[in-house]
Parts: structure tokens; sequence; C-alpha cells
């Protein structure tokens, strides 16, 4: 006999039971409905790429967590780690195939050899929404406003969207006289909330000195209202810029469309990656802010610029489902059910098995999601297995129903049974 080989999988990846699958199916359709509500077309790009294309301009640490590696024709390849570089070339191949502003979604998974913790994995599914080919207000807005719409959609309690500008805080450097360790300065502070001020400290002053890393220190401060800390910020980067302006705008935006509660202006929140040259975000759960961002995101203007002449500047965000997931389930507020069916129509009588299969037809034509028990089996596991699977009802007929004309609708949850006159009168019960 064959020695059995052990089923396992790699470390950071998972398997998706039925309950999970359903809870992110659902997600998707709502965040789908919430991207369509703002005019967002759907796209897809291949899971592998040459890794030039990937590599182009990630930096940091995301380089070392991708996935590389040569092909069975030797060509250097390596797996996607985000939607928006693959989208950045997408733009550089189809520019003259698409409008402009072009608004996209694409939801797929992505793979980073990082360090696994609580609702980060190794594999796992973004959902990314983008405004390529105008560099706005009006654009930036959307998406932090497309983010609100989400998150409501999702059902998601007490986000908040923290915002900042790159921009911003590049001019402060300057002024600060660390405009040549800005890259890594920006790095840094990104890992403010994971390290904590005095860690973010101590490698600012290993990278800057003393006196600017209590500078930046002083910069990054939160706490206040929007206004109060973009005057501040503003002040400490040495006055009005055209930059400053685009948060006020968003801003005033916000507050014209009532989201004026749901944003924060956070100077610490830089967003890791180099490619972002503008407005940045990120939304944490009041709740449970331990978690980190669900959604994050910013402008990239020069980003496709490694792949095309054409100026293609864009804006956008990405949606961590798995992540969302996992906070909902601590929370509590997961909306998983057990599965799609809501009608088991049971197999009493083998030779009543086209009777059983035309009454589920005629259910599913209703817009009642059934199944047929597919063999004849004692009533109560059909019940036990009816309720596994989240049903409601069981529609059960055997010969003696059939001879009276009847249809016996059992609500599982009440152990009680109706008796219906037809089909009609058992689609009338469940759509009551």
């Amino acid at each position: 006999m064959a020695e059995i080989i052990q089923p396992r999988v790699l470390k950071g990846f998972r398997d998706s039971l039925p309950r999970a699958e359903i809870e992110r199916a659902a997600m998707i359709e709502a965040l789908t409905g919430a991207f369509r509500s703002f005019g967002f077309v759907p796209i897809d790009t291949p899971v592998l790429e040459y890794a030039e294309i990937l590599l182009g301009k990630a930096g940091g640490e995301t380089e070392k967590q991708v996935y590389r590696f040569a092909d069975a024709g030797g060509r250097d390849v390596a797996m996607r780690f985000d939607l928006t570089v693959p989208f950045a070339r997408f733009m550089a191949e189809h520019a003259g195939e698409l409008y402009l502003p072009f608004r996209r979604y694409h939801m797929a998974k992505v793979w980073r050899g990082e360090n696994t913790q609580r609702g980060r994995y190794r594999e796992f599914m973004q959902c990314d929404f983008d405004i390529v080919g105008v560099d706005t207000a009006s654009a930036d807005f959307d998406i932090v406003a497309t983010i609100a719409r989400s998150m409501a959609a999702l059902g998601v309690p007490g986000a908040t969207i923290r915002v900042n500008h790159r921009g911003v805080f590049n001019r402060f450097l300057e002024r600060a006289g660390v405009a040549d360790k800005s890259v890594e300065a920006l790095r840094v502070v990104d890992k403010l909330a994971k390290i904590g001020e005095p860690e973010t400290r101590r490698q600012l002053a290993e990278l800057a000195g003393e006196a600017a890393a209590d500078e930046i220190i002083a910069f990054i401060a939160g706490g206040e209202a929007f206004g109060p800390t973009l005057e501040r910020m503003t002040r400490l980067a040495g006055g009005p810029n055209p930059d400053s302006e685009r948060l006020a705008e968003i801003y005033e935006m916000a507050e014209a469309c009532g989201l004026s509660g749901s944003i924060e202006l956070c100077p610490s929140i830089t967003r890791g990656l180099d490619y972002y040259t503008g407005a940045v975000f990120e939304t944490f759960l009041r709740d449970l802010p331990g978690i980190g961002s669900v959604c994050s995101g910013g402008r990239y203007n020069d980003l496709a610029s490694l792949y095309t002449k054409q100026r293609l500047p864009g804006v956008g965000a990405s949606v961590g489902i798995d992540r969302l997931i996992a906070a909902l389930e601590e929370l509590g507020r997961s909306g998983a059910k057990a599965g799609y069916t809501r009608v088991l129509v049971a197999n009493v009588e083998p030779a009543m098995a086209p009777e059983y299969q035309a009454a589920a037809a005629a259910l599913r034509d209703a817009g009642i999601a059934c199944e047929v028990y597919p063999e004849p089996r004692k009533l109560v596991q059909q019940y036990a297995y009816a309720e596994q699977k989240g049903a409601s009802h069981a529609l059960i007929r055997g010969s003696d129903e059939k001879a009276r004309g009847l249809w016996q609708l059992r609500d599982l949850a009440a152990r009680s049974n109706a008796e219906h006159a037809g089909l009609g009168s058992v689609i009338a019960a469940l759509e009551g």
C-alpha cells in the first residue's frame, strides 16, 4: 500500500471552508455594488508578471517579500504582491484602447512572503479601485467617498479614514534639512503604530540626527481637529502650498457630503511604498484599531512613467477583505451564514424523484434557493443536514401527501409543519 501523504498547507496560507467563503462572497458582492455606484468598471491582470515589471518601483520591504523564481523557460518572473503595479503596466499597455479618466476595480488574490499575524496572511485577496488620467481634489475625494460607501455597504462599524499628503511631509523634511533622507524617513514614520513613538524616534535619530528626529516627531503628532492640524502642518512645512490646499479641498468636499466626521487628518500616515506622491489614506476600526488598516491607498502620479512616456496620474485604494473578515469575527459581528440553501426538498420515496426535482425547479424560478436531498433517508437525518446547511425550511411529500394533493412545509427552527395545497401556496408562504 502506498504511503499516505500528510495533508497540510504552507505557513501563511489557508484553506477556505464554506462559511468563510460565503462571507467573502457576500462582501465582494457588496463592494461591487459600492464601486459601480461611483462608475468603476472591472478589469483583470495575470498572476505572474516579469519580475522587472513588478519590482521596478516597489522598494523597501516589499521587494524582500515578493515570490520570485525562474519559470520553465528560464524567465525571471514574480507573483503580484499587490494590484496597483500590475494596473500601472496595464494602463501603459492599453491606454490607447481606454477612455480617460479611467475608473477601474479589480478583486483578486495577491501574494507576499511576510510574517504572518492576526488578519495578515501570505496569500490574500485585495479589492482595488482607482481613477487614472486626472490629478484633482475631486478624484482624490472620490476615493475617500468610495471607501466610506464601501465600509457602509459592508456593515463595518466605526470606520475612520485617516488622510495625509506626502507632499506636505516632503516639504517639511526639506525645510528640516533632511530631504535627502525622505524615503527612509517616510518608511520609519509609517511604522509608528507598530513600533511606538520611542522606537520611531530612535530610528529617526539614527537616520537623521537627534534634532531632526525631534522635529519630525513634533510634525507627526496628531490629536487635533482637521483644521488646526492642517494649519500646524502647513506652518511647519514653510507656509501655504498646493499640497496643503489639496487636503483642504478634500475636507471641504467631505463636509459637503456629510463625511467630515469619518475623516481624520493624521500627519503620521505616509504609506510605505515609494510610488505614492500625494494624498494617502488608511482606514481603521474604532473598536479594533490593533488590527491595522482595512482599506489603504493614495495618489501615485508617476507610477505609470516606468512603462510609458504618457502622463497617467492616478489615485486609488485597496480593501483588505481577509483582514476585515478577521476583524468582524473578533468583534462578533460576522454576517456569515452556513450556506445558500433556503429550502431542502426531502427525499421520501425514490419513485417520486422527478416530482421532487420539478418542485425544486419551481422554487428556483421564484427566486428561492433550494436543493433536493440526493437519496432517501430518515427525515430526521435530512432535517439535520438542512440545518447544517443553514436552510430555514424543508419541503416534504410522500405518497400520502400526494394522494391528498398536499405538500408539507416544515419550519426547521420552530419544528412545525404546515400543509399547502400546491407549490403556489408554498412559494407564497416562503415569500410572505
